[in-house]
């Protein structure tokens, strides 16, 4: 099959979200053919590259979700992106009829966004049948909109689209939260949403790009599931749709942290929620990556029937020689392994760990990674570097000896720690102690290693601990130090709950089930499809027939006698082509 596996801010690029599953994906299905179709988040992510294709990859199709130097940075519209909504826009304009159309269409998606707030203001209540009709209509007829005349060059920042979005937060009915919108919200709104709807706009909906795949795959909802929106609807390819995070949660939590005004963050909300239960009407099948996702999708709407878990596909591998053996690391030594920042709560941890020494003199804590990008990963690093300085003085044996600290910060790749699987062998309990976790990869691994571990109850790690590790409430330093000290002290419990571990995390969590489970859904997804039909009304083969594949005249065998050759169609002897 030719299957257009569909990304946002993921691969093929060297960095991003999903970035190992989808290769590991498209690697492991080596019979079927991908087309991808990218959208990148900024510059630095494509001056980074790719990673290397494997051949099995026709054709790459990406496209920006950014501009240089955006317009609206923190809800506050810059004097350039003004000056155009004055002289309405730039580039080139639409006709009378075309800014009619366009008018009517973001119109309707405008006040299904405002009335999904007002619903949301007032506990949820009423019924949001007509606002759904609204948001479909608006966001279709946008879409044809762009398709018949070479997408939305600037209107979605003009002065008629600001104006539809004032009109439409000032109805009746509208929240009081929508009601406080002030000019500089109006202009950041509708710049943000320009740049949502970006994906509209693009050139991959035709009968050669995604009107020629049999699947499209989604590798996230939100912005990468909008062009398989369109496929569904303007060629009728099946829409399968994985979120290991879902996006609309991803939304919020980012949300939060700009300073974007109250009205723009709830319109947004209202946007993203829209669209998550668009998305998941449309498609055939979703396949959320654990249980904390699949709650989250049912609350937007998403049917239980078309729900099917499949577990993100972990490499085993490289954990099998520590997992096999008899190595229970160091006897009294704590280790957190992950990426340094604000959700992962090492201050707990270590205050934690305070409570802990306190009982168990000896025990060392090896905190092993690094800090996530950006100025907020460096600062908390050097914040939890101070307090275990705090904490713990450097100790002494005697005047004449050099302190040491029984918290050490390293680094993966480092002298002390080599490669992964050395950081999980450093010590005896893997603890995890996050105050908000998707899907804890960490935890897994420590898994594969056969390590017992200590936990927060966050995401998803009830689901992939099941009853092999001990798990504690999150910010809750004295639990977590208590759990730690029951585990220190009975190794033979440690030992028993690591092989548990193990055993678990080999039947749920391994590539080669992720692999078996995709298979399997393309294959069902295909069978249950209508019959595409070509122009004249003949039924449409997979887009790559398998006789593709074969050099030459397919249709006469290379030794074929000659008195075999005669009853063949001289038109049969074609050779398929394949789009590379």
């Amino acid at each position: 099959m030719r299957i257009g596996l569909l990304t946002d801010g993921g691969y093929p690029y060297a960095t991003g979200e999903s970035r190992l599953w989808c290769d590991r994906l498209v690697r492991g299905l080596m019979q079927h053919e991908f087309d991808l179709y990218a959208l990148s988040r900024s510059a630095e992510q494509e001056a980074q590259g790719w990673v290397q294709l494997p051949p099995q990859v026709s054709r790459v199709r990406t496209a920006p979700l950014w501009t240089t130097g955006e317009d609206v940075l923190g809800g506050h519209a810059s004097k350039g992106l003004l000056a155009r909504l004055v002289t309405g826009g730039g580039g080139r304009s639409y006709g009378r009829r075309e800014r009619q159309r366009f008018t009517v269409h973001f119109t309707a998606l405008a006040t299904s966004i405002c009335a999904a707030e007002a619903t949301a203001e007032a506990g949820g209540g009423g019924s949001t049948a007509d606002a759904d009709t609204q948001f479909t209509d608006g966001l279709y007829g946008l879409a044809e909109l762009a398709r018949e005349h070479g997408g939305l060059p600037t209107v979605l920042r003009s002065e008629t689209a600001v104006r539809v979005l004032e009109a439409a937060c000032r109805a009746p009915g509208t929240g009081r939260i929508v009601q406080a919108t002030t000019v500089p919200d109006l202009l950041a709104l509708a710049a943000e949403l320009d740049r949502v709807l970006r994906p509209l706009s693009l050139d991959w909906y035709d009968e050669e790009s995604l009107g020629a795949v049999d699947l499209c795959h989604a590798a996230s909802g939100g912005a990468a599931a909008l062009p398989g929106l369109l496929a569904k609807r303007f060629f009728g390819v099946p829409l399968l749709v994985t979120e290991h995070s879902v996006q609309l949660r991803a939304h919020y939590l980012a949300a939060a942290g700009t300073t974007l005004g109250a009205p723009v963050r709830a319109l947004l909300a209202a946007f993203h929620g829209r669209l998550a239960t668009e998305v998941y009407r449309q498609a055939a099948l979703i396949t959320p990556g654990n249980t904390h996702a699949r709650r989250w999708q049912e609350r937007c709407g998403a049917d239980r029937a078309k729900l099917r878990t499949v577990y993100p596909g972990m490499e085993a591998a490289r954990f099998a020689a520590l997992g096999e053996s008899k190595d229970e690391g160091g006897p009294g030594a704590l280790v957190w392994v992950g990426r340094i920042e604000p959700s992962k709560d090492l201050i707990a941890l270590l205050h934690a760990f305070a409570e802990v020494r306190k009982a168990e003199p000896d025990a060392r804590l090896r905190i092993v990674g690094a800090p996530a990008p950006g100025t907020e990963g460096a600062t908390y690093l050097a914040h939890c570097r101070a307090l275990a300085a705090q904490l713990f003085p450097d100790e002494a044996a005697d005047a004449h000896a050099v302190g040491d600290n029984p918290v050490s910060f390293e680094d993966i790749g480092g002298a002390e720690v080599a490669d992964l699987a050395e950081a999980y062998a450093a010590g005896g309990i893997v603890v995890l102690s996050s105050v908000a976790e998707g899907f804890p990869i960490s935890l897994v691994e420590a898994m594969f290693c056969g390590r017992a571990t200590v936990s927060t109850d966050v995401g998803a790690v009830v689901e992939v601990i099941g009853g092999t590790g001990l798990v504690v409430p999150p910010r809750n330093p004295r639990a977590l130090a208590g759990a730690c000290i029951t585990l220190l002290r009975d190794p033979e419990r440690r030992a028993r709950l690591g092989a548990a571990a193990r055993a678990r995390a080999l039947e749920l969590f391994t590539v080669e089930q992720n692999l078996a489970a995709f298979r399997g859904i393309y294959l069902e997804l295909i069978s249950r499809s209508p019959v595409r039909r070509e122009a004249d009304g003949a039924p449409r083969p997979f887009a790559t027939p398998p006789e593709a594949q074969v050099l030459g005249s397919w249709t006469v065998p290379a030794h074929t006698p000659s008195w075999a050759v005669e009853g063949v169609c001289a038109g049969a002897r074609g050779t398929a082509d394949r789009d590379v």
